[in-house]
């Protein structure tokens, strides 16, 4: 029987790479990746030469069963993301489920997440929290606010950078002007920014600087 190990890659700084993810790449048969281009780059950085597959959310519904039959005839396979950890607000799930589901062994090292930094440098209280991802686009999103807007945990919420100055002013009419935000984007990387406040205050800032990169907002939750 083979097996599935799940790696998580830098979300920035090539330096935050573990000794062990790069051991589990090299030794593994094959290598699924979200975009075989991106992680290419990363894979040559760190001389590592083993195949690459492309595995994303276009077509993992349709490899998820021949993958199993592989590794129940002994092939190992490690899963990376563009970024991160796969399978948070990334494809990794239903690989995975699949495997648990075939008694196939998952293992997923630590290492990267966007939100855990995001969550750790806002000052906001992280006893308890709820990831949230991306909201809907379009369908649910009104409902899914007016849900959020009882929350009293912190709030952590994925956000595209051409989205955020709407999404903030989502915030505003849902959460009020006063409520406390923090948004953390290119976390790891040269330009790292985190700025804090109320959402009256980071929908400013934003406006007059509109933002780049990947973008992790915190939200207090309600009092």
């Amino acid at each position: 029987m083979g097996k599935l190990y799940v790696v998580p890659t830098p979300i920035g700084n090539l330096e935050d790479m573990t000794f062990r993810a790069l051991k589990v790449l090299k030794e593994v048969d094959y290598i699924l990746a979200e975009d075989t281009r991106n992680s290419g780059k990363l894979l040559k950085h760190f001389e590592v030469n083993t195949p690459m597959m492309s595995h994303h959310m276009h077509n993992e519904h349709k490899t998820v069963e021949s993958l199993v039959r592989r590794m129940q005839t002994g092939e190992t396979f490690a899963l990376i993301s563009d970024a991160g950890t796969p399978a948070i607000s990334d494809p990794g799930f239903l690989l995975t489920r699949a495997c648990i589901e075939n008694q196939i062994e998952v293992e997923c090292l630590p290492g990267a997440t966007a939100f855990v930094p995001a969550l750790v440098n806002s000052g906001l209280p992280n006893d308890k929290f709820v990831f949230e991802g991306f909201l809907p686009d379009k369908k649910g999103r009104q409902t899914r606010y007016l849900q959020l807007a009882e929350e009293t945990r912190t709030m952590i919420i994925y956000v595209s950078p051409h989205k955020l100055v709407k999404t903030l002013g989502e915030f505003q009419t849902y959460f009020g002007e006063d409520r406390v935000i923090s948004v953390s984007r290119e976390l790891s990387k040269l330009h790292e920014e985190t700025v804090r406040g109320t959402v009256v205050e980071v929908l400013k800032h934003f406006e007059e600087k509109p933002p780049k990169g990947e973008i992790v907002v915190v939200v207090a939750g309600k009092k």
